[in-house]
């Protein structure tokens, strides 16, 4: 069967149906916000940036950070758009996803400006589902979970570790006010039973992204910082994206230089000895 990065149906000469990127525009290492408007605040620190495609939801960019080669393409919001993303950033070479986004904290501990980073998320969406039964975990690679707290580290950033609560419904699924006081009973203990189970945080994207970085032999990580916090019924108008951003390529930048050694090594996965000769 011939692979849908070449000359096909839907993808014409390569270039992918929705996100118009082709071979060679993307680094194999991705930072995947939701919102098209973060692409620019990503690159705002790198030493090169250039973009190159603006269709629907997907804004994409390609540059260096620090010497590395390094992409950004928004995904929208939600399962069904994040699905398109990488399914067509993987046709064109992409490798290793770090979503960076915004999230509501479901822990009381969890202050309004945390970092959160996920290790797994609940799958409350029904993207995946198309490919795979419910009984298939949705969880972060664990390289980019401790690329993204050794860069949480050195940026001296408060940060969590938990699972997000992803869903497909921002209104019902994370329970705000809906239009006309609509209220169902499937909503009254929503917020509660996530709180007791210790789950972090809601967002809409991250169980996507890992099932399909699982179920495609990838590596994929999210990243998010607290807009609001459910249990406390706090939450702030201006959430400071530019720090999960800066945390997102900081990440990336950890990574390459672990890849590097796996590399040297000879080895497939990342263990922290392999460091010691760095």
């Amino acid at each position: 069967m011939k692979s849908l990065n070449s000359n096909s149906l839907i993808h014409k000469n390569g270039v992918q149906m929705h996100l118009k990127l082709k071979a060679g525009d993307v680094s194999r290492y991705v930072l995947t916000p939701g919102d098209p408007g973060r692409i620019p605040i990503i690159g705002k620190t790198w030493e090169e940036y250039h973009e190159i495609q603006y269709s629907r939801e997907y804004r994409s960019a390609s540059g260096k950070y620090k010497g590395i080669n390094i992409s950004a393409c928004s995904t929208g919001i939600g399962g069904p758009s994040t699905d398109i993303a990488v399914v067509e950033l993987v046709n064109v070479g992409a490798d290793t996803f770090i979503r960076v986004g915004t999230c509501a904290a479901i822990q009381k501990d969890i202050e309004i400006g945390d970092i959160i980073i996920n290790t797994g998320a609940l799958r409350l969406t029904g993207t995946t589902d198309a490919y795979i039964g419910k009984e298939y975990p949705a969880v972060a690679n664990y390289e980019i979970v401790l690329a993204l707290i050794e860069a949480a580290e050195k940026l001296n950033y408060k940060y969590h570790l938990g699972l997000t609560a992803s869903v497909d419904s921002f209104y019902a699924g994370e329970v705000y006010p809906i239009p006309n006081n609509f209220w169902n009973s499937k909503m009254e203990n929503v917020i509660n039973d996530l709180d007791a189970a210790k789950v972090a945080c809601f967002e809409m994207e991250a169980a996507t992204l890992f099932v399909l970085a699982n179920i495609l032999g990838l590596r994929a990580g999210s990243v998010c910082v607290a807009g609001t916090n459910r249990k406390r019924e706090r939450s702030s108008l201006k959430v400071d994206i530019e720090k999960v951003c800066h945390l997102g390529n900081e990440a990336i930048k950890v990574l390459a230089e672990w890849d590097k050694e796996k590399e040297r090594h000879g080895k497939k996965y990342y263990y922290p000895s392999i460091m010691r000769n760095l």
